[in-house]
């Protein structure tokens, strides 16, 4: 890492250097060797007249001894103020260091690098935790996540029909009008825990605050991946979907950040001992994820700043090599 340029890439270009199948492949890599991620940093932004702002910041390096030696920061600014603006709420940029010298290389979309590494971390879940045959999914929540997930999972599994439910019903039927013209077949559902009951992998990415899978509609042999809530109020399953079920998180953190983990831990429903262990004890090994076809598998992701350096220094990567790099793709930054 002697180039030091400090380029820029934009949403179109951070989403071309992080294609599903590499990006998996790369995470599973990184979550069995790990990496340095301090706790988050939370800041609320106060102004006169406006709700309540947040500023969070996430960092991650790599460990003294790998050869890769990265660091990377994401801002994120959350201002619930934007909404009578018509203007997002939400807000991220990655910016990536070298973590040697500690020259800036690189800053790029941070919601792009946040919904893709969501995707693919499910994915990835998906890949440690589902059968090998499944072949049905349902998405529910059709938003920017949700509408990676269909292409996530079939990097990963033989899937053959996607279903989509929403709360508002034109974004299923937008995102499924979408998979239809790549030639997917999908299909909106109304009756959501007759289609729960009928899928072999259910994927919620929602911010729900009241359970929209519910464990009595649950199948023997499905996996349940829930990306979306990520505060101790939201959940997007009940308390019987994750008893029943063989259950497992991204990191550590969901244990206190996840409602879904937080609310039955807390009523006495499951203990933790339930949560068998994380993303880097199966992509380690150290752990295995299903062990019969009929059993039930639960995956909560809470997100990871060892997700988001991976995904970074993979787009860097992409562009890194001098025949990839353009004045339209990746332009040097004018810092004045």
């Amino acid at each position: 890492m002697t180039d030091a340029s400090f380029r820029l890439v934009d949403a179109q270009n951070t989403a071309a250097g992080l294609p599903f199948k590499a990006l998996v492949d790369a995470l599973e890599t990184g979550f069995a060797n790990g990496c340095v991620v301090p706790a988050r940093h939370h800041h609320q932004l106060e102004k006169t007249g406006e709700p309540v702002a947040t500023l969070l910041l996430m960092p991650a390096w790599a460990k003294p001894d790998d050869q890769d030696q990265f660091l990377g920061v994401k801002l994120v600014t959350v201002v619930p103020g934007n909404a009578a603006r018509s203007v997002p709420g939400l807000t991220s940029t990655y910016i990536l260091y070298d973590a040697v010298t500690g020259q800036q290389l690189c800053l790029m979309d941070g919601n792009v690098i946040t919904s893709r590494r969501t995707a693919a971390t499910a994915a990835l879940g998906a890949r440690l935790l589902a059968r090998e045959d499944a072949r049905s999914l349902l998405v529910i929540g059709a938003g920017r996540v949700g509408s990676l997930i269909p292409d996530a999972y079939r990097a990963v599994r033989p899937i053959e029909k996607v279903s989509v439910w929403d709360i508002q019903p034109e974004a299923a039927q937008k995102l499924v009008r979408s998979l239809n013209e790549r030639g997917i077949i999908a299909e909106v559902v109304r009756d959501l825990e007759t289609a729960i009951a009928a899928t072999d992998i259910v994927t919620a990415a929602t911010l729900a605050t009241e359970p929209v899978i519910k464990g009595k509609c649950i199948r023997k042999g499905t996996h349940i991946d829930l990306i979306g809530a990520f505060t101790p109020r939201m959940r997007e399953s009940d308390d019987a979907a994750l008893a029943m079920s063989r259950a497992f998180v991204d990191t550590d953190e969901a244990l206190h950040e996840a409602g879904d983990l937080v609310q039955p831990i807390e009523g006495g429903v499951v203990s933790k001992e339930h949560i068998l262990g994380t993303l880097a004890d199966l992509a380690h090994g150290k752990l295995k994820g299903r062990t019969t076809a009929d059993e039930i598998t639960y995956f909560k992701a809470v997100g990871s700043g060892l997700a988001d350096l991976v995904a970074a220094r993979m787009v860097y990567k992409s562009f890194y090599a001098p025949d990839r790099i353009s004045a339209t793709t990746l332009r040097p930054a004018s810092v004045e």
